[in-house]
């Protein structure tokens, strides 16, 4: 069994359900334990799917009604595993299962400034925190970067809400988000040392953030993150897992992972948060023939490099231009 979250499970219902951008949609459920969800939690949800039962972490973009209505937002991914496609086709009235809130991604309270990066649907990690921050009255920056406005979801309510501490970065209007400028700017401000950012997004946004606040010499405890676990250096593309140890061959298809493909093959695995950020579901690397794609935030960069290890919820292998399948023999612990 692979292990989930250890917050109770509930009927949940759907009562609102609508495009808010181009590919996302936003799902209101009606939960049977109300339970307020603090700014940057997240609820697993039950998801069926044609021949399994999925289970997928979405983070609560707003909680009200003391928690009894929690509103999500999902973005319909060209290589879906399942999950945006079986969110996308809900319905109001449809009924599913679901967690209480979890909390994985906490805001803080006593920073001096606070600065808020979203890249495309990490804005749904981001949108309670940034409320939260106004309410407070805090020192604090939203900064928003999108392929297109309209594919960004949220923009217009959080112009709204945020004005002049909002910042919007559109790639196809041409003013794309300088990280060494975003990162400078906040390495030279007077409170450089108690500004904490915090951001969500593609893993190529986030690795670009964490090497220039290393430049910087910031603080490494003042960088807070959450991912999605999607984003690759390669498309995604079918290979093959062994096992050894259990003397087992299994295909992993491109629209699942191999956690996703060992679990449906009867292979008992260790999991949690499902997006490559607790680690908990590593596996020993013995052997690859062809590149692992390491998707996860986990490993560092220098961990990555050697390949020992990789995370069985987001890695993938791919063969590269032999025109072969990958694979990758694995020891599980």
């Amino acid at each position: 069994m692979a292990a989930q979250s250890q917050s109770r499970w509930q009927r949940a219902q759907v009562v609102d359900a609508e495009l808010v951008a181009d590919g996302v949609r936003r799902i209101v459920l009606e939960v049977e334990h109300p339970e307020h969800a603090a700014p940057g939690t997240h609820v697993d949800v039950a998801l069926p799917a044609q021949d399994r039962q999925l289970i997928r972490s979405y983070s609560v973009v707003r909680s009200e009604d003391g928690g009894r209505r929690l509103t999500l937002s999902v973005q319909l991914s060209p290589t879906s595993r399942g999950g945006s496609q079986a969110v996308h086709a809900l319905a109001v009235g449809d009924e599913l299962t679901t967690t209480g809130p979890v909390q994985s991604f906490p805001l803080a309270v006593g920073a001096g400034r606070y600065v808020l990066v979203a890249g495309g649907i990490g804005i749904t990690a981001l949108v309670a925190m940034a409320s939260a921050l106004r309410r407070r009255g805090a020192d604090y920056e939203l900064v928003l970067v999108g392929r297109s406005r309209r594919v960004m979801a949220y923009l217009d309510e959080l112009s709204a809400e945020h004005g002049d501490r909002l910042r919007v970065h559109v790639d196809d209007e041409a003013t794309p988000l300088s990280v060494p400028g975003l990162v400078g700017e906040i390495a030279a401000a007077p409170n450089a040392a108690t500004t904490e950012l915090y951001m969500c997004g593609p893993i190529g946004l986030m690795d670009a953030i964490r090497s220039s606040w290393t430049e910087h010499a910031l603080p490494q405890t003042n960088l807070r993150f959450e991912t999605f676990g999607s984003s690759g250096r390669f498309d995604a593309e079918e290979f093959l897992v062994r096992l050894p140890q259990l003397d087992r061959e299994v295909a992993v298809a491109a629209d699942t992972s191999i956690l996703d493909a060992l679990n449906a093959a009867g292979v008992e695995t260790l999991s949690d948060c499902r997006k490559g950020e607790c680690g908990l579901c590593l596996a020993k690397v013995v052997e690859v023939e062809g590149t692992i794609d390491h998707r996860d935030v986990f490993l560092s960069d220098a961990q990555k490099q050697r390949c020992t290890n990789l995370c069985l919820c987001v890695s993938r292998a791919v063969a590269g231009y032999t025109g072969d399948h990958a694979s990758v023999t694995l020891h599980l612990t």
